[in-house]
C-alpha cells in the first residue's frame, strides 16, 4: 500500500497493492500500523455506503462539534472527490484538492477532521463507502457552497447538464460566511 501526500497538508491518497488473477482480485484496504505512521487514526466508529446516480454532487459537508476525519473509497463506477481546508488557522484555508476514486483504479481518500468533503458521480451510478472517526450529527453539520467562486472546486460536470443536488447543498453557505473551524 503506498500513501500519497496531495496539495493540502493531512489529506492522502491511499493506493493500495491489488493482487489479481483471473479468478478476480485481492487488496488490503485497511493497515493500522501503515496508517498510523501517515497521520491517519485507527478509532472509526461508523461505516457509511451511499449509492447515487450520474451527475450527483454531494457536498461540501463537515461537523463543526464531533467532527469526522473520513477514509473514503467506491467500490462500483467512479466520483471526482474534493476535499476543502475549512481551518481558519491554516495557511492552505479555502484551498481544495481533488481525486478521481473508482473501481477500478480502487483508491482510497483520507479527509481528515477540519476539512469540507464532497463528490460528483461521472459513472452512470457509484457506490461511494467511507469510515468516520465521530458519529453523524446533524445539528453541527454545515455546507459550503459547491461551486463557491472564493473556493473555485474546478468540478468535472459532465458538458450540457447541471448537477443534481440535495435542497441541503443548493442551499450551502458561502466561504465567506459559513462557520468554520479556528
Amino acid at each position: 500500500m503506498q500513501i500519497v501526500d496531495t496539495a493540502l497538508t493531512d489529506v492522502k491518497i491511499i493506493e493500495p497493492k491489488v493482487f489479481g488473477d483471473d479468478r478476480g482480485f485481492f487488496l488490503e484496504s485497511y493497515n493500522q500500523e501503515l496508517f498510523a505512521k501517515n497521520g491517519i487514526p485507527s478509532a472509526f466508529v461508523q461505516d457509511n455506503h451511499s449509492r447515487s446516480g450520474q451527475g450527483v454532487l454531494r457536498g461540501m459537508h463537515y461537523q463543526l462539534k464531533n467532527t469526522q476525519g473520513k477514509l473514503v473509497r467506491v467500490t462500483h463506477g467512479e466520483v471526482y472527490d474534493v476535499a476543502v481546508d475549512m481551518r481558519k488557522s491554516s495557511p492552505q484555508f479555502g484551498q481544495w484538492t481533488g481525486v478521481v476514486l473508482s473501481e477500478a483504479n480502487k483508491r482510497m481518500f483520507w479527509v481528515p477532521p477540519g476539512f469540507a468533503h464532497g463528490f460528483y458521480v461521472m459513472s452512470e451510478s457509484a457506490d461511494f463507502q467511507y469510515k468516520c472517526t465521530d458519529y453523524y450529527a446533524p445539528e453541527h453539520e454545515r455546507s459550503l457552497l459547491w461551486n463557491d467562486a472564493d473556493v473555485g472546486i474546478e468540478w468535472p460536470i459532465i458538458e450540457g447538464t447541471e448537477p443534481k443536488l440535495s435542497a441541503k447543498d443548493v442551499a450551502g453557505e458561502s466561504l465567506q460566511t459559513i462557520d468554520a473551524f479556528n
